[in-house]
């Protein structure tokens, strides 16, 4: 049996009173992919940056190579040979590969003070792109010509620079394409036979079952088990993760359709892009599908006018309506919960309750036209009640939550403006089981209550588990309008890679 190479001893943290690491064990051996899972807030990404060093443990040890160590921050961690791809990327688009690849660790000519030695690090940088299979001339091209999967073999190919030893790879392939993510699969599957050891961060079974070797599952910030992807079931992992069994994924609601409640006709996002026609009815869940630069998020940014469309109408209940900018959507009763909900859903640095209201902060002026903080918590302390939100406390900032508890805050502020019709762009992207449930019962509510729900994802599954109706973009054109009974994986793809 291969050697641990890092261990994680009985391991505490807490922020205040909130307890989010309570003796955490983890060991992880050369040569393995090793899968953290576990629900949003059960202490996963807590648990990362002790070991990166961006966090200090309250109690505990880390064994590395079967020594004792302290990691005083993110260089000491770098520097045993830890290294971490994040779900955000941390590249600068500006610089060339080459120069992204030695950020912070540039060669120099004639020592410390010398001059940079490019031509150096030119041709390392195209050794370890042949390595990852990539085309050597791209180390002098500018990393934001690259699609998202290139770039993210470019931090790949800087954990090799560093000779890293261990690699903590969080949600990889929740922004990649089904190409990319088969050409990421294969570059895990090599340096796992190179004896690298991978800590793996995914919510995604099948690429769980794919590359994983051992899982180990929190639970609300305690390790539950530890146990081998070959010899166990995912409804196992599921029933540790939650402490119950999810007897569905899907929990799809029947309703009874009704008339067309939104549409758009003739609408163009640019002004050489094809002019579009769809429709949303009371009583259903429309899905839209298709490949990454398919055109998706640009359609539903220009339908909430966060873009400016080139042409075209919106029309509400049949009315036409004036949206040429965010408010106009949101007065007209548009709720758009973005694919990015870190940068263009929340303010991180304030806390919930400012967070729920903030797409309705005239409903809480007071006669002095001056916000009312108690009417603000008290609505905030609604939605944490009816959505769960954990921790519960709204005067802790948004950044303190889990990606999946974010989540929850951002639908929370849609819901504070009474919406009607909302648009959900990747709405369970690095959402656990647990909470991705918990969101599809919310869109089957809003449905009941006579919301119109529009999911735009990238998860075939999903998109046929959950929608009553899907249409398939391709380059910017709807290609196909599918009712459910007729939609399949096979038919949703051919559609949106080769049209209907």
């Amino acid at each position: 049996m291969p050697e641990e190479i890092l261990v994680m001893k009985d391991v505490y943290k807490s922020f205040q009173s909130n307890h989010v690491l309570k003796g955490v064990n983890l060991g992880v051996r050369r040569g393995e992919v090793h899968v953290l899972l576990g629900e949003n807030g059960a202490g996963k990404s807590t648990l990362i940056k002790i070991i990166t060093g961006a966090y200090a443990m309250d109690k505990g040890e880390m064994i590395w190579e079967g020594k004792p160590v302290r990691v005083t921050g993110p260089i000491a961690s770098m520097e045993l040979g830890i290294a971490t791809i994040y779900q955000e990327l941390n590249v600068i688009p500006e610089l060339a590969v080459y120069e992204n690849i030695f950020l912070g660790r540039e060669l120099k000519k004639g020592g410390k003070f010398g001059m940079l030695d490019r031509s150096t690090m030119i041709k390392q940088a195209e050794e370890l792109l042949v390595r990852l299979g990539q085309d050597p001339k791209l180390a002098t091209v500018q990393l934001n010509k690259l699609g998202i999967g290139q770039q993210q073999l470019v931090e790949i190919a800087k954990a090799l620079i560093l000779d890293a030893k261990v690699l903590i790879m969080d949600e990889p392939t929740s922004s990649l394409s089904g190409v990319e993510v088969e050409q990421l699969y294969k570059i895990v599957e090599q340096l796992r036979g190179e004896g690298m050891a991978i800590v793996f961060i995914s919510h995604r079974f099948e690429e769980i079952q794919r590359l994983g070797n051992r899982i180990t599952i929190l639970r609300d910030g305690q390790g539950v088990e530890t146990v081998e992807v070959a010899t166990t079931h995912q409804d196992y992992w599921i029933e540790l993760m939650v402490g119950r069994s999810l007897d569905e994924k899907f929990p799809k609601k029947e309703f009874v359709r009704g008339e067309i409640g939104f549409k758009i006709e003739n609408f163009k996002v640019t002004a050489n892009s094809p002019a579009l026609n769809m429709e949303v009815h009371y009583g259903e869940i429309l899905g839209v599908s298709g490949l990454v630069g398919a055109g998706r998020t640009e359609l539903a940014r220009a339908i909430f006018a966060a873009d400016k469309r080139h042409s075209g109408e919106i029309y509400i209940d049949g009315v036409k309506q004036k949206i040429t900018n965010p408010r106009q959507a949101i007065e007209a009763g548009i709720a758009f919960i973005t694919e990015d909900r870190k940068s263009e859903g929340l303010l991180l640095d304030l806390p919930l309750d400012f967070n729920v209201c903030l797409a309705n902060m005239k409903a809480f002026k007071g006669s002095r036209k001056l916000l009312n903080p108690a009417k603000m918590r008290k609505e905030a302390a609604k939605y944490v009640k009816e959505l769960q939100i954990r921790p519960g406390s709204i005067e802790l900032n948004a950044r303190n939550f889990s990606g999946g508890n974010q989540q929850k805050v951002v639908i929370a502020k849609w819901l504070c403006t009474k919406a009607k019709i909302f648009i959900f762009d990747e709405p369970t992207r690095g959402i656990d089981i647990g909470a991705k449930v918990e969101v599809y019962r919310l869109m089957n509510h809003l449905v009941d209550e006579g919301a119109l729900v529009l999911m735009i994802s990238s998860d075939l599954p999903e998109i046929l588990g959950m929608c009553d109706r899907v249409l398939v973009m391709n380059q910017g054109d709807i290609t196909a309008n599918l009712p459910i009974a007729e939609a399949t994986q096979e038919t949703i793809m051919k559609a949106a890679t080769i049209g209907a």
